[in-house]
């Protein structure tokens, strides 16, 4: 519930003390209300009114955060249902299943998928350990995920077995799914002692609930929930079912972020189809799975699924942008050819896909315009024959390529003449409007 102005200040001592730093109680309650001050910047608040504001003030669904220090990645947090209303804060992560008899096949396959997209690194984050049986073995394939770099969930319900593989992976933060109605009172207090987050399921929505209310009274409010390992339906309804009651209705005891596995899932429909379990994983990634564990994950799989995901996870009021820099293309040398443009993502890849469809080496170079398009850059002032030319000299691009021949977008060919005169010894290239026309033009090119 969101916090009003009014509702604060009535709990405060209205002295106007300015111990906060606002001159008026009034003052401090409606920079309080916008987010912009803490509650307990008030020093004189009471005990009652620190706990009554605390509550209203916490979020409707609660972060949670895993991993080893210095690699956290992080859960939940949100506040809105839907991207178009406010930024979506935690991406949904990817993971795969895995056996103690099999983790050195996934954790290589694996491999394959680490690639960098937009500033952002693309790798399957999660392992879904599943205990067989073998104590020993499982507390051993613990380790060998640790090694790897992986968020680890475990996924077990014999308390020895979660016992010994907390004693490896407890400094890890795991996640340990291995709470439902039956053992939930002895998985809390392993949950607790190891301080890792704790995984519940059930067989229905209203024993989930149940469950998780007693384990909040327990004083846990450390989980993840395991959305079921039902029907496609009948999982898609709990994971919609869950999210909109913690935001909309305002269920704090649903308020936690979501665990689905997908290959559980698929397999009602058709075992071990890829396919399936990549559509599937994308339906989840829009509603609402906070992790999402598939069978695996292969290249081709992961591409669609990483661009969703940026897609959905970034603010749509913050255009996406590349790093500015040199990016050689088919294998281009300081004596190859330079072409720029601006930093705005789309028109990096549509550029840089065009050029390596030419098959001709060429330095594109990326200045900073603040991630706008050409045109948008242009009439900003921020892609200038200034800006391009402050762009080079701050990057030495003299002193790292020799050719100097520069190729600017068609659309920018008002900016010739102030870089030609800004940039003497370097020819000054007009490349056509659409990027689909660079591979002809490069072709063609004589110089």
């Amino acid at each position: 519930m969101a916090l009003k102005g009014l509702d604060i200040f009535k709990l405060t001592p209205k002295t106007n003390c300015r111990d906060c730093g606002c001159p008026t109680c009034m003052a401090f309650s409606m920079k309080a209300a916008q987010g912009s001050l803490p509650i307990e910047k008030c020093p004189h608040l009471s005990v009652e009114a620190q706990k009554i504001l605390g509550e209203a003030s916490e979020l409707p669904m609660k972060q949670i955060t895993l991993g080893p220090a210095g690699n956290e990645l992080k859960l939940g947090g949100e506040t809105v249902l839907y991207r178009h209303e406010k930024t979506l804060v935690s991406k949904t992560l990817y993971g795969v299943n895995a056996t103690p008899e099999n983790i050195d096949a996934v954790l290589d396959s694996i491999k394959t998928i680490d690639y960098e997209r937009i500033g952002e690194r693309m790798y399957v984050e999660v392992i879904n350990l599943v205990y067989t049986g073998d104590i020993a073995l499982y507390a051993g394939a613990v380790q060998k995920v640790l090694s790897s770099g992986r968020i680890l969930v475990l996924e077990v319900k014999d308390p020895d077995a979660a016992k010994a593989a907390l004693e490896t992976a407890k400094d890890a933060k795991p996640v340990l799914n291995a709470a439902d109605e039956s053992n939930y009172q002895a998985m809390n207090v392993l949950a607790a002692q190891y301080g890792v987050t704790l995984g519940v399921s059930a067989g229905n929505l209203d024993s989930l609930h149940d469950t998780i209310v007693s384990l909040e009274a327990l004083g846990n409010k450390n989980l993840v929930i395991d959305a079921g390992r039902l029907s496609v339906k009948d999982t898609f309804e709990n994971a919609v079912q869950i999210r909109r009651s913690a935001l909309k209705d305002g269920d704090r005891s649903f308020g936690y972020p979501s665990l689905v596995n997908i290959a559980k899932t698929a397999e009602k429909l058709s075992p071990g189809d890829k396919y399936m379990q990549t559509a599937l994983a994308a339906l989840f990634t829009v509603k609402y799975g906070s992790i999402i564990i598939m069978d695996t994950l292969s290249y081709p799989q992961a591409l669609p699924l990483f661009g969703l995901r940026q897609n959905i996870f970034t603010d749509p009021q913050k255009p996406m942008k590349v790093e500015p820099g040199i990016y050689p293309v088919n294998g281009a040398d300081e004596n190859s050819v330079c072409a720029v443009t601006v930093d705005f993502a789309l028109t990096y890849f549509i550029v840089s896909g065009e050029l390596e469809r030419s098959g001709v080496p060429v330095n594109l170079l990326i200045s900073d315009a603040g991630g706008y398009s050409v045109l948008t850059a242009w009439a900003a002032g921020k892609f200038s024959a200034a800006s391009i030319t402050k762009f080079i000299k701050e990057n030495g691009i003299e002193s790292k390529i020799k050719n100097r021949n520069l190729i600017i977008p068609g659309k920018a060919a008002v900016l010739r003449g102030g870089l030609e005169e800004n940039l003497p010894g370097w020819k000054i290239l007009v490349a056509p409007n659409e990027a689909v026309g660079l591979v002809r033009y490069l072709k063609e090119l004589k110089i």
